[in-house]
């Protein structure tokens, strides 16, 4: 068992905080001030979970103490037989708690909870970059399903022969991108084409980026120096959708506070039938963009300050193989192999999530030497 009075010293700290964001979120002041509001709830929630584990952590303490008493000083066999069964369940549980609780001190990446954008693109490999980026967003899908997530298609660019050279989705839920973050890097995948006339293997790639999405508060645009202009949109979607200026496309300068430099961003979006619709998620993948843009230098930190790169947004780094010959998939930051790939590539990715979840907090706790 842990240092119990350490823990215990910590979780005791933090009580007296959790009592005061708890009166802090009732104020009317703190209530006006959205940002301020939503940050104090966000923390009460998080040391809600931690009190509620601090006061069984402290039962199972108590209980232990008690049991051991009995176990000496008592004369009686069938009272010493009960303690002796809570003393083993004390002892089985107590190591599992304090582990737990060295996670809940851990501070969490903030990001977590946030929803997220998903972005897919085809790389080297052409025709079949673009089928596999196909694969890959409807492993996406299915698994986003089985999470009960929403997921909305905000543009796409499809491939010649199918699947798409690009698709930006956003995607929301509870801790989307805490969970979709891992994801983030280049997908190679070794299989015969369906162009493949010879029946060789070949290696193409595709790119998957998952972006926090931003809240309004925290990206400062001015919407008055946006360029809007609409366009009939194509493809699927109706003769409405074909006939009338529903898509969306946005022009805004920004400069970029690391460099000082001045890039002007273009996104469209044809996600609705509906233009202030599509104006609305357009402004979301803008504050996205802009955020994720100037919060690089905190992703980069953290990937300095990690061995891994089990989520430190490096979407240059060849993250996992999908070999359909050997029906393998691996994932090549934790060493993590599954030879069931049509489950996989069918949206059944949890398992490795939770492997590269594991391998991350494992890291978390080292810097935080708990």
């Amino acid at each position: 068992m842990a240092d119990e009075s350490s823990l215990l010293d910590k979780l005791n700290a933090l009580h007296s905080r959790f009592v005061e964001v708890g009166t802090l979120i009732a104020d009317p002041n703190v209530i006006g001030d959205q940002e301020r509001y939503v940050k104090l709830t966000k923390e009460y929630k998080d040391l809600e979970k931690l009190m509620a584990t601090r006061d069984t952590y402290k039962k199972l303490l108590d209980s232990f103490q008690e049991s051991k008493i009995i176990m000496l000083n008592e004369s009686d066999q069938e009272l010493k037989d009960m303690a002796r069964e809570e003393l083993a369940m004390c002892e089985e549980r107590i190591p599992a708690i304090e582990e737990e609780i060295k996670l809940l001190l851990v501070p969490k990446d903030p990001e977590d909870d946030k929803n997220a954008i998903l972005e897919i693109r085809g790389g080297t490999g052409g025709d079949e970059a673009a089928l596999f980026a196909g694969d890959l967003f409807r492993m996406y899908t299915k698994y986003i399903e089985t999470k009960g997530w929403n997921l909305q298609i905000s543009s796409f660019t499809p491939g010649a022969v199918g699947g798409f050279k690009e698709i930006i989705c956003s995607v929301s839920g509870d801790g989307v991108y805490g969970t979709l973050k891992y994801e983030s890097g280049v997908h190679r995948v070794q299989r015969i084409p369906v162009t493949e006339t010879q029946g060789r293997v070949h290696t193409s790639a595709a790119t998957v980026a998952i972006l926090p999405e931003a809240a309004p508060f925290e990206v400062n645009i001015n919407e008055g120096e946006i360029k809007w202009d609409t366009f009939r949109s194509s493809g699927a979607g109706g003769q409405n959708v074909n006939k009338v200026e529903s898509g969306v496309r946005l022009r805004y300068n920004w400069k970029n506070p690391n460099t000082g430099e001045v890039e002007e961003i273009l996104i469209e979006c044809t996600e609705t039938r509906d233009q202030p619709k599509n104006k609305e998620r357009a402004l979301a993948r803008l504050r996205t963009f802009i955020y994720d843009k100037e919060h690089q230098k905190y992703v980069d930190d953290i990937a300095n300050r990690r061995k891994s790169l089990v989520s430190t947004g490096d979407r240059s780094a060849k993250i996992r193989t999908y070999n359909y010959p050997q029906g393998r998939v691996t994932d090549h930051r934790i060493n993590y192999t599954m030879y069931n790939l049509p489950a996989f590539v069918n949206g059944d990715i949890q398992d490795c999530i939770d492997h590269l979840i594991v391998a991350e907090n494992t890291e978390r706790m080292k810097e935080a030497e708990l």
